[in-house]
């Protein structure tokens, strides 16, 4: 895993781009929403679906680990007052809907999607079995991974960083609502924060820079693993598969 890491880590400064073979797209629950201030945009779904379709086609191998703040949020709930892991268990009930969702519409697209779940719900996903996932993607399916890692306390970003690694995942593509990559500062209230291209995980956990977690960011510095961070924008999931430069790289060079 951490040889594949190194690989993409040293062609990030080469011209020619060069597609992922397998690769981890991170889709925040936000995204789901369309112009809707709560649930799910259908709209919104299908046209991700899309994007994930054109990815698939091109030949990337493509696990997908999707939030659920466009429906609940376990640290919000948590701050008014409910138990934390309780929010926390909620919150990954939460990511279920929005996979089964995500599935529905990639499988109508005619892609093999697979949800596999952290907590156990037989009826409606798979169990999270790590040789199981790799074998869905060398079979040519989608996997969604819901549940985050099963436990309390810890986010989806985890889990997407985890998954990441665990199937050998080259990159993770973090696909973010109404931002184009990583800022100094948060753009929606400081105009003047200024676009990072570029940056080291040590640099986004130093500066407190609101990417990923650090429990997320940690894992990915300790095992080289990069992520691109970009706009959830039409063509941009199909670009950054492709090894196009679009948004924010953060990577850990080799010493």
């Amino acid at each position: 895993m951490t040889t594949h890491a190194e690989e993409v880590t040293e062609r990030l400064s080469t011209e020619t781009p060069t597609p992922f073979h397998r690769a981890l797209l991170k889709v925040s629950g936000e995204a789901l929403l369309g112009d809707r201030s709560y649930g799910i945009d259908p709209q919104t779904v299908v046209a991700i679906g899309e994007e994930v379709l054109a990815v698939h086609e091109a030949g990337t191998e493509l696990a997908i680990v999707v939030g659920a703040g466009n429906i609940y949020r376990g640290m919000a709930a948590a701050a008014e007052g409910m138990d934390r892991a309780t929010a926390d268990y909620a919150g990954m009930l939460a990511t279920l809907l929005n996979a089964l969702t995500l599935q529905d519409a990639l499988e109508r697209l005619g892609v093999q999607t697979r949800v596999q779940s952290a907590i156990a719900v037989s009826e409606v996903a798979e169990p999270y079995i790590r040789r199981r996932a790799i074998r869905h993607l060398e079979k040519g399916r989608i996997v969604i991974f819901a549940a985050g890692t099963g436990n309390p306390f810890f986010t989806t970003d985890t889990a997407a960083a985890l998954r990441a690694l665990e199937i050998g995942a080259e990159a993770i593509l973090m696909a973010k609502n109404n931002v184009e990559g990583v800022y100094d500062g948060d753009p929606h209230e400081n105009p003047d924060a200024r676009f990072l291209p570029e940056l080291t995980h040590l640099e986004a956990i130093e500066r407190g820079l609101k990417v990923m977690d650090t429990t997320a960011l940690s894992l990915c510095m300790d095992n080289r693993l990069p992520i691109y961070v970009f706009e959830l924008a039409a063509g941009n999931i199909r670009r950054v598969a492709a090894g196009e430069r679009v948004g924010t790289i953060i990577s850990t060079p080799s010493s």
